[in-house]
């Protein structure tokens, strides 16, 4: 992937995108094991959306008291506004797999499994994907196993669903009429031919716009908050700050 802006980091590249994706006066919420993400909702409440609510798990400054229980019941009663996730496989019609590679009976791997992720898939308003690598093995025509299903019959009844899916090389949107990804916008430096050779389905459209870019205030502010970053991934702020110098 090409830098956005010389001096920025590939990780903080792709935070910036998620920060983008958070709206002012809403609620947000971040799962475990998500670093870039936390990174990008940290970056947002500081920049534009400092009247949101947010939910950071795995971190002291969360108001919960009964953990992940009340994530999921913020989801089903409607009052969870985005939320953020991933795949080892995502496929054209925006399902996702964290199960198994493979057949389910006899996995060639067997993978931690979905945590939660199909309610919150189903009954988040916004679901943004966002993954650390683009390849044919991540991008597939159809999951091996789906974890979360991005579309489905009207029954059962379904509140949300994907929106946006963020990697190193682009952004895409999901079409949820067709049920299916487009391609939103390409990263500087990167083509839509070597998006397309990294994806295991076609693309459409042909033409799309360059991604936005972190300006240099940007890339200040969310260097500032990699102090309340250490707090829930202290192993991924400290080799970021080593990163950044």
């Amino acid at each position: 992937m090409a830098l956005a802006l010389e001096g920025c980091l590939p990780e903080e590249y792709l935070a910036f995108q998620v920060s983008l994706e958070v709206r002012d006066f809403e609620r947000t919420a971040v799962g475990t094991l998500s670093p870039v993400p936390l990174l990008g909702v940290l970056h947002a409440r500081a920049r534009h959306a400092g009247h949101g609510k947010f939910l950071f798990f795995g971190s002291e400054d969360t108001p919960v008291t009964d953990g992940s229980r009340e994530l999921f019941d913020l989801a089903q009663r409607g009052k969870l506004d985005l939320f953020f996730l991933s795949g080892a496989q995502v496929d054209r019609k925006g399902n996702i797999n964290l199960t198994c590679i493979g057949e389910y009976a006899a996995p060639r791997v067997r993978l931690p499994g979905g945590a939660g992720s199909a309610t919150l898939y189903y009954m988040t308003r916004r679901v943004v994907l966002v993954t650390l690598a683009h390849s044919p093995r991540v991008f597939v025509e159809k999951c091996d196993f789906i974890t979360s299903a991005a579309s489905t019959p009207h029954y059962p009844w379904r509140r949300g669903g994907p929106t946006k899916l963020i990697t190193p090389l682009c952004t895409m949107e999901y079409d949820r009429d067709a049920a299916e990804w487009h391609l939103a916008s390409l990263h500087p430096g990167v083509s839509s031919d070597e998006v397309r050779t990294q994806t295991g389905f076609p693309l459409m459209p042909e033409k799309v716009p360059e991604t936005p870019s972190p300006s240099p205030s940007d890339l200040a502010l969310m260097r500032a908050q990699i102090p309340l970053l250490r707090r829930s991934y202290p192993l991924f702020a400290g080799e970021l700050a080593r990163k950044i110098g």
